[in-house]
């Protein structure tokens, strides 16, 4: 924990420009297709930047600071989603189809969830966190995984399939229970993990069916939506 909500800012600020500057730059430069960069940036920023929550002291004024940081990113994407400004490395990085109106979508949906959770929730509940984190790990692994490695359709939604579910599952129960350890090691929360894992499962168990309802494009609002919900009732 840093003394100044503001160096906190200014150092959750840094890392989450550059880890969107590097999905950026590696699908213009075609190391990895815009598909898959658009998956890193929906994985790795908001790991990124709840890590970085620990850095901001306890006063009042840290969630405001903190909910700052996706705020402009977020009016950013809107922007270009809307055509008013012209950003190709983003629709690139965060389009399926180069469609800069995707980004009026997931994008836009993920950041403006990042800004209610830390307002709303931010450490005064472990619930905010694994919102968030079945959202980054969960719901961003469930399509590479799906891709990856094919079967079945599930029966109720041909357009979801089992391994799909199963990265789901496990993508945002490994993310969760390990951010979440991470803010028991640090005294946020009272430990031991061990204590959370039932509920967790049930949290992701719950936030996978969601997910896998054959509901398009609002995965980045039902899914942390159904964990918030489930969280607050079984995580205590």
């Amino acid at each position: 924990m840093l003394n100044s909500p503001w160096l906190a800012l200014l150092v959750t600020l840094v890392a989450a420009i550059t880890w969107l500057a590097f999905c950026a730059w590696v699908s213009k430069n075609q190391y990895v297709s815009s598909k898959l960069s658009r998956k890193l940036v929906h994985i790795g920023t908001g790991p990124i930047f709840v890590l970085c929550w620990l850095l901001f002291p306890d006063l009042p004024i840290s969630r405001y600071l903190a909910a700052l940081l996706p705020l402009p990113i977020t009016i950013q994407y809107l922007l270009v989603g809307l055509g008013v400004i012209d950003r190709e490395a983003d629709v690139n990085a965060l389009s399926r189809s180069g469609d800069r109106r995707e980004l009026l979508k997931g994008p836009f949906y993920y950041g403006i969830v990042f800004i209610l959770i830390t307002l709303l929730v931010w450490k005064d509940h472990p619930a905010g966190v694994t919102a968030l984190m079945l959202l980054c790990g969960g719901d961003g692994l469930a399509d590479p995984l799906g891709n990856l490695v094919k079967s079945k359709p599930l029966f109720w939604s041909s357009r979801k399939t089992w391994a799909g579910s199963l990265g789901m599952l496990l993508g945002g129960l490994v993310f969760s229970a390990a951010v979440l350890a991470v803010y028991i090691g640090a005294g946020v929360f009272a430990g031991p993990l061990t204590a959370y894992l039932p509920g967790l499962v049930l949290v992701s168990l719950g936030a996978t069916l969601v997910e896998s309802l054959p509901i398009s494009g609002l995965d980045n609002l039902t899914v942390p939506a159904a964990a918030l919900l489930l969280g607050f009732a079984l995580l205590g």
